[in-house]
């Protein structure tokens, strides 16, 4: 086998795996949309056999006297975590930010990232 088949052979699986690990930092720090939502969180924890991620739902309610729309949501820091844990039961904006084509639920279960909490008055 000569040099440069060697080389071939050699550089394709360091190849798939650079090509594994761009798409993965791809779709976790490129966003498909990022936006708003504001209602009631109604629940929020830390879930997972090994990767642990913070869960939770948020009640979005329109008109009083409707049944709420469940918003389901991922959060990735534990700081932004505490702040949602703060406010839980009372009327609050959720920043988000939509990653689509995540490989893996290590990283959270939706694909609505949030990032930030306003409190709504």
């Amino acid at each position: 086998m000569s040099l440069r088949a060697k080389l071939v052979v050699a550089a394709v699986p360091f190849l798939l795996i650079a090509g594994v690990v761009g798409y993965v930092w791809g779709t976790l720090h490129v966003s498909y949309s990022s936006g708003e939502r504001s209602g009631f969180v109604q629940k929020l924890s830390k879930k997972g056999w090994v990767c642990k991620t913070w869960e939770g739902e948020l009640a979005m309610i329109s008109m009083p006297g409707t049944a709420p729309e469940i918003f389901a949501f991922s959060v990735r820091s534990d700081a932004t975590a505490e702040k949602i844990n703060r406010n839980i039961g009372k009327r609050v904006a959720l920043i988000y930010e939509q990653h689509k084509g995540v490989p893996s639920k290590c990283f959270g279960e939706s694909e609505y990232y949030v990032t930030d909490i306003k409190l709504v008055e």
